[in-house]
């Protein structure tokens, strides 16, 4: 079977590309790479220098809905993973300090980690996880 090697870009659906771009960038430390008008849709690109991730925000001109509910058939929730459980502290003081809504720094009801909860401008819902190592 063939296989793949690892995520090579996320491109998410947003309400205000600008808006979005600012806030990933200002709370994830992306950098943005360039911004593209297209026939249906303005696409801003951004990359996490240190895991070559790069995330596209796309506006599309005739949008279905308002606001992501992870509810719905398609994306749930997007995970980034932390190295040390401390690092999740870190993050919940720094998301605090930007004013983002945020959950507690809480472990998993099966024990295989931790996890930091938040959500992005258009309510999709964004995780920061410590894997526990395996015993």
């Amino acid at each position: 079977m063939p296989d793949f090697s690892h995520i090579a870009h996320l491109d998410l659906t947003v309400s205000d590309v600008e808006a979005s771009a600012k806030w990933y960038a200002e709370t994830l430390g992306l950098t943005r790479l360039r911004r593209s008008d297209l026939d249906n849709r303005i696409m801003i690109v951004l990359i996490h220098k240190a895991t070559g991730l790069i995330i596209g925000l796309n506006q599309h001109h005739e949008p279905a809905v308002d606001r992501f509910n992870e509810q719905n058939p398609g994306l749930d929730h997007v995970g980034f993973a932390v190295t040390e459980r401390e690092e999740l502290d870190e993050w919940e003081r720094r998301l605090t300090e930007l004013g983002v809504d945020h959950s507690p720094v809480t472990d998993s009801p099966s024990g295989s980690g931790t996890a930091l909860v938040f959500r992005d401008p258009d309510n999709i819902q964004l995780e920061l996880w410590w894997s526990r190592p395996r015993q």
